[in-house]
């Protein structure tokens, strides 16, 4: 067991050298994102520990997938793959289940903690028979896939809408328009093969506004029910609801922008880290997006013409 978490960490490092990121900046900067995360979301949010569980306890559906089980299994049997499967969750909770001690939300950590060790005796399959129908099948991939990979997130959002109406709470209003959109955004992290984007015939700037184009349509038909929700119940913060839904279509256009400019290869950690800082300061969006749009057009003209 201790060989499989020191392999773990040495790869986690080697990923952010090839990235060409220091890995102690790295986990210096994780660190500052996800205690300014935290603070936010508990300052300005009501029932942040609902929000913060879930958020933790979703972080462990990718390490309960079947077939990463089923190698944990055939390579460590007997009571090693237990051992490990709730190390490895307690692991991933654990940052979370401290920011709500230092809260003083004992009984909220001490909940989370004991769910993440459960849940490490569960696997989830990635395919099933039935097939979740979806809005978004005549321009299929990214909406399509990803609604159904997504489509608890999507309801917690329009659940938080409802909570915020109960209560009166239009923060926990507006966190829900966010989520709707950074699960859109997530859609648009892992990149397609190549031979989806040469097919089709068109120019590399094109390419790129028909899918800004398809994103900001399909995410409006998933954030529509919240922000029409919040107008109606919030009539006079009708114009802070339209600029959290412009800022979510700027930001969703970027990440597009982002992925392509990396192209065929995943978004890289310095663009992520671009990305957040101008999340903390929307103004550099005016020299990110130009940026990402240059690098996307270079990478993308070899394949489209």
């Amino acid at each position: 067991m201790r060989f499989y978490f020191i392999l773990q960490y040495r790869m986690l490092n080697r990923q952010m050298t090839d990235f060409g990121i220091i890995p102690v900046l790295g986990y210096v900067f994780v660190l500052a994102a996800f205690s300014g995360f935290s603070l936010i979301l508990f300052n300005r949010i009501a029932f942040a520990e609902y929000i913060y569980i879930i958020t933790g306890l979703s972080l462990l559906v990718r390490l309960g997938e079947t077939k990463r089980n089923q190698f944990l299994k055939t390579c460590f049997p007997d009571n090693g793959y237990c051992k490990i499967r709730i190390f490895e969750n307690m692991i991933m909770v654990l940052p979370f289940a401290i920011f709500m001690a230092i809260k003083e939300m004992y009984l909220h950590a001490l909940i989370m903690m004991a769910a993440a060790g459960l849940f490490a005796f569960f696997a989830i399959s990635g395919r099933s028979g039935f097939t979740i129908p979806t809005p978004f099948g005549k321009k299929p991939f990214e909406f399509t896939l990803g609604f159904r990979n997504s489509l608890l997130a999507v309801f917690l959002a329009y659940f938080l809408v409802i909570m915020a109406v109960y209560a009166g709470n239009f923060n926990l209003g507006i966190a829900a328009l966010i989520l709707v959109f950074l699960t859109c955004i997530t859609f648009y992290f892992n990149p397609e093969n190549e031979f989806f984007v040469w097919i089709f015939n068109r120019s590399p700037g094109k390419f790129l506004f028909g899918k800004i184009a398809i994103a900001l349509l399909y995410s409006t038909c998933l954030s529509l029910p919240v922000a029409i929700g919040l107008s109606v119940f919030f009539p006079g913060q009708f114009l802070i609801i339209a600029g959290f839904q412009a800022l979510g279509y700027i930001y969703l256009s970027t990440i597009i922008l982002a992925k392509y400019s990396s192209f065929p290869h995943q978004i890289s950690l310095p663009q992520f880290i671009i990305l957040a800082l101008s999340v903390w300061f929307p103004p550099l969006l005016l020299a990110v997006i130009p940026f990402f749009y240059r690098q996307s057009v270079k990478r993308l003209k070899p394949i489209l013409t």
